[in-house]
């Protein structure tokens, strides 16, 4: 009998940790229209999970120490803090209305939530554990994506209801400056070098670069349709750009502001993250329910993965560099 025991025991035990080394290291996608997070096994690409969170999940971000990993529902008005491992739920902060897009400033001290739907920027005080709002920021229409300076005293803000970037103070959170760019500007991204914003216009097929002390355009990169969001290489040089409509990738290189490359994906490429080596991108197909695992090298798509309803943030813990 005891034998027996010992030896379930230890089919138990066995298994438990069989589960938990399938869960390491997982690639979370966030289901915008089924208000679902997807976990993926990053070497098989089998479907390890499907976790209900609130609704329209939209973007996500880790925290500074890596410890969390950070879900925006922006409909469901609160942030949900997973395991950045597992992907298993930690924490949720409620009353934390309409997080559309998230990010940390790069000295740590800032916490920006980008409400799109109620027209205005919600600035946090962050001590490394908590967040305390300080300010919300009336800014219309329909504030999206962000990007910080590497001072970290300000916050730039694409603005798709008004085709408008604005700069916000973070000390005294007092809107500094706005300036007009293309039809509906979604993502927005600074050089490496601090000198330049790359912004993509959503409603149109490029990206509109700002020097932003001088707050003045200085050139419009060539890109595809629905030019939208971007993934730096980790090289400090070169940015992806994904290209909603025209269902393509761009190689932006940061230096001589020119696309050096054009990848082919269908559906509608989204968000993308890319693993530590550099060799393989992940893209969000935000139209045919899809993420695309792409082949850095020869610039193909090697895997179609099956996810939910409009495939939007993609994150796993195990990534490139960010600049």
């Amino acid at each position: 009998m005891l034998r027996s025991v010992h030896r379930l025991f230890l089919s138990a035990l066995c298994l438990a940790l069989l589960t938990v080394s399938a869960r390491a290291n997982v690639v979370v996608v966030l289901n915008s229209r089924d208000a679902t997070i997807k976990l993926l096994n990053p070497q098989t690409y089998a479907e390890l999970a499907t976790i209900p969170v609130g609704k329209e999940p939209h973007h996500l971000m880790s925290t500074p120490d890596n410890k969390s990993l950070i879900v925006a529902s922006s409909v469901g008005n609160e942030l949900i803090f997973l395991d950045p491992v597992t992907g298993q739920i930690q924490r949720r902060l409620k009353d934390v209305l309409d997080p559309y897009q998230i990010g940390f400033s790069p000295d740590q001290k800032w916490f920006v939530s980008a409400s799109l739907r109620l027209d205005r920027v919600d600035i946090y005080k962050y001590d490394g554990a908590n967040l305390v709002l300080t300010k919300r920021v009336p800014l219309a229409k329909l504030p999206s994506h962000m990007a910080f300076n590497k001072a970290s005293d300000t916050v730039f803000i694409t603005r798709q209801g008004s085709d408008q970037v604005s700069a916000i103070d973070l000390a005294t959170h007092a809107v500094k400056w706005t300036v007009p760019v293309g039809k509906l500007p979604a993502g927005i991204a600074m050089t490496p070098d601090d000198k330049h914003l790359l912004v993509g216009i959503m409603g149109s097929d490029y990206v509109e670069v700002i020097d932003w002390r001088t707050q003045k355009t200085v050139k419009r990169i060539k890109a595809g349709d629905g030019t939208h969001n971007f993934r730096s290489l980790g090289d400090k040089r070169h940015t992806f750009v994904s290209n909603r409509v025209s269902n393509t990738i761009n190689i932006i290189d940061q230096v001589t502001l020119e696309n050096v490359g054009t990848i082919n994906v269908p559906g509608g490429p989204d968000c993308m993250e890319l693993t530590k080596d550099g060799k393989t991108l992940w893209v969000t197909l935000r139209w045919i329910k899809k993420v695309a695992v792409i082949d850095v090298a020869s610039r193909k798509v090697i895997k179609l993965i099956p996810v939910g309803r409009s495939p939007h943030g993609v994150f796993f813990v195990d990534a490139a560099a960010r600049l």
